[in-house]
């Protein structure tokens, strides 16, 4: 769908990708461990999908919450699929954490506070091993 920006668009870092996914890193300073897994083809709906390709899709989503726990150690991950802006399936994987500026609140509410220094800076790895670490993750997703 041309109109549709997941469609046009990476929908930010491609972190790895097979025909019918692709896992991206959202581009955040407030929030620099956050990913989406997009489902390649334009559907609007978890349910659109068979019952094989959920299982997919939730396979990745799981892998990559793996990962951000493993090499983090988060508060929390947040997962959602909300879709009301962009009406393409796809999954936030959030690493959350107590000092980010919004927490406890969801990444799309007001910030609470200042994060000082950034929030890039106190993930435990460098965000290049952390694309690295969630790409070895799902080599063995078959294509």
């Amino acid at each position: 769908m041309t109109t549709c920006e997941l469609c046009r668009n990476a929908g930010g870092e491609v972190v790895a990708q097979t025909r019918q996914w692709r896992v991206v890193r959202v581009v955040d300073a407030a929030f620099p461990a956050f990913y989406r897994v997009i489902w390649n083809p334009h559907v609007a709906e978890f349910s659109d999908l068979s019952p094989t390709d959920r299982g997919e899709c939730m396979d990745v989503v799981t892998r990559v919450e793996r990962v951000l726990r493993e090499q983090l150690s988060p508060t929390k991950v947040n997962l959602a699929s909300l879709g009301n802006v962009v009406p393409h399936l796809h999954w936030h994987v959030i690493a959350r954490f107590d000092w980010d500026s919004h927490f406890p609140g969801p990444v799309w509410a007001g910030s609470r506070r200042a994060v000082n220094p950034a929030a890039v800076s106190r993930l435990a790895v460098s965000l290049d091993r952390l694309d690295l670490a969630v790409r070895d993750a799902l080599e063995p997703v078959p294509l």
